[in-house]
């Protein structure tokens, strides 16, 4: 049976070292490193927040049961059927 090695926590690992107090200390921000360091289109690309837009008006995710029939017909009618399907929704409240 093969006994795992154990890792030396005391070797000192020099392309990831320990983050101490001064180094927090020494810190900056990388919105103010990256433009040092690329131009500033790929600066701010990378910079730039990821996922969705906020909006002021979320909208709620939700699981609905429809028929085939329904679904096909609302997905024909081409990119924007859910949108399409909501206005709808709301009209008829």
């Amino acid at each position: 049976m093969k006994r795992k090695r154990k890792r030396k926590s005391e070797r000192a690992d020099r392309d990831n070292p320990v983050w101490k107090k001064e180094s927090f200390a020494r810190a900056r921000k990388a919105r103010d490193v990256l433009p040092e360091l690329f131009s500033a289109t790929t600066s701010a690309s990378l910079l730039k927040p990821r996922g969705r837009p906020k909006t002021g008006h979320a909208r709620t995710s939700i699981s609905l049961r429809l028929p085939p029939e329904t679904l096909a017909r609302w997905k024909a009618t081409g990119p924007g059927w859910q949108t399409r399907m909501a206005d709808t929704l709301t009209k008829a409240v």
